[in-house]
């Protein structure tokens, strides 16, 4: 399916975009503050370093087998604007208009609560600018916007660069950890090791911490239309950038037990912090602060790269402002850009971000729920269509990674009923604004 054709008031998305951004895209999209803090609950689930390690590989794996169908789906339907594309196509108008809808606001609300992280840490690492740590986050989101604002290249550029400085920084972080000498004493007692229906649960609540970590290595079906060659680096983009993830954290956790005992890894909040502070002492705060501003800045440009553009996609089919739709000379959505921009700064001002993830990350799960369920449909509706990529294991794999999120979902509804309850209102509202949007525009 070639992608359709803008309104003729409006620019194009320029086809520039290669392997190598659908890898950085999905590094800086993927790898955020979650690795290091997710490292504490995942231990306190399962108290031992093989199974530790073993759970992360797993997740990797798992991640690897979901992005078998997301291929197929991102070479079939050639479209930038992520979940909400294969929604559209394959579902219909409205359950397009839910994933769209949602997916925009989390990824807004993303940016707004890496943007205040990194003011917060600004603040740590030069205290005159701690009372300026709201600014500094609205200013990292403006600052994104206006190179963003120039064109896809730069965009891409800074994509890249932040990127590779991210997966360095790192790499140095874990090379630091396996060529130290200093080790923490095993002073605490480990939890207990559980064992048969318990460990089988445990390693389900700790598998669920650690896909949720996993998530953004679909990030290239948000740019598929704007990729040189979608049949070919749509895939290509996704395995190599989900395979660099998998490394990374693999690496990690490694240099994490590297350095302390399971017991001081259980329950830590940080603990690559605890292990930093053993290599460099009273400068190991330092050092993880200004990795973890590193690690997030290249995120940032991802999540506004993304958020932009899913709203384009909802314009150019109707449902939302035509002006959204509108394409500047150098390949960006530019009034999709500055839409999202402002919905940003307003989570940082208003302090209303957490709140909006919370709720989202119910449909976090359901994007995916509904980028599967759209491989079955397709592959049912057209089935002698020329598919350049299938799926490894259809329906097999498929079916397996839908079973599994769906329980995700299940899992996520039941352990946080409040913040589900909120997110099946807002579903219920959504509606009502879909009507308005179809009959506005």
């Amino acid at each position: 399916m070639s992608a359709p054709s803008a309104p003729p008031a409006t620019g194009r998305l320029l086809r520039v975009l290669g392997v190598g951004f659908g890898v950085a895209v999905t590094v800086g999209n993927t790898i955020g503050a979650g690795i290091l803090r997710t490292a504490g609950d995942v231990a306190a689930q399962l108290p031992h370093p093989g199974l530790f390690l073993a759970v992360w590989v797993l997740g990797g794996l798992y991640a690897l087998m979901a992005a078998f169908s997301f291929a197929e789906l991102g070479t079939l339907i050639p479209r930038s604007g992520g979940h909400y594309v294969f929604a559209h196509r394959a579902l219909g108008e409205y359950p397009g208009f839910v994933i769209g809808w949602s997916d925009w606001l989390s990824n807004a609300g993303s940016s707004a609560a890496v943007s205040i992280v990194i003011g917060e840490y600004s603040g740590l690492l030069f205290p005159p600018l701690a009372p300026f740590s709201t600014w500094i986050a609205c200013g990292v989101v403006v600052g994104f916007a206006v190179l963003q604002w120039r064109g896809i290249r730069t965009g891409s550029r800074t994509q890249n660069i932040s990127s590779l400085v991210k997966a360095l920084a790192l790499l140095a972080l874990v090379a630091a950890c396996f060529f130290s000498s200093a080790r923490a004493a095993d002073t605490l007692a480990s939890p207990p090791v559980p064992h048969g229906a318990q460990l089988l649960i445990a390693f389900i609540f700790a598998l669920q911490a650690v896909i949720y970590t996993y998530d953004g290595w679909a990030g290239i079906i948000y740019f598929s239309e704007e990729t040189t060659d979608p049949q070919r680096d749509v895939p290509r983009s996704m395995f190599i950038g989900t395979l660099s993830v998998i490394a990374i954290y693999v690496l990690l956790s490694a240099a994490t037990i590297k350095i302390l005992p399971i017991s001081a890894i259980a329950g830590n909040k940080l603990a690559l912090g605890t292990a930093a502070k053993l290599i460099w002492g009273t400068h190991g705060d330092t050092v993880l602060q200004a990795v973890l501003i590193v690690t997030m800045l290249s995120a940032i440009n991802a999540y506004q790269l993304m958020t932009c553009r899913i709203i384009y996609s909802m314009s150019v089919d109707g449902l939302f402002t035509k002006r959204a739709a509108h394409v500047n000379a150098g390949g960006t959505p530019d009034f999709a850009l500055l839409i999202s921009t402002v919905v940003a700064v307003l989570f940082i001002l208003t302090g209303t971000f957490n709140q909006v993830i919370a709720v989202m990350a119910f449909f976090f799960v359901c994007n995916y729920i509904a980028g599967l369920t759209s491989l079955f449909v397709m592959r049912h509706r057209e089935p002698d269509r020329v598919r350049t990529f299938r799926a490894w294991g259809y329906p097999w794999t498929t079916g397996i990674a839908l079973a599994a999120y769906s329980l995700f979902l299940v899992g996520a509804i039941w352990s946080d009923r409040r913040n589900s309850a909120y997110s099946l209102l807002l579903l219920a509202a959504s509606y009502p604004i879909y009507r308005l949007f179809k009959k506005i525009y």
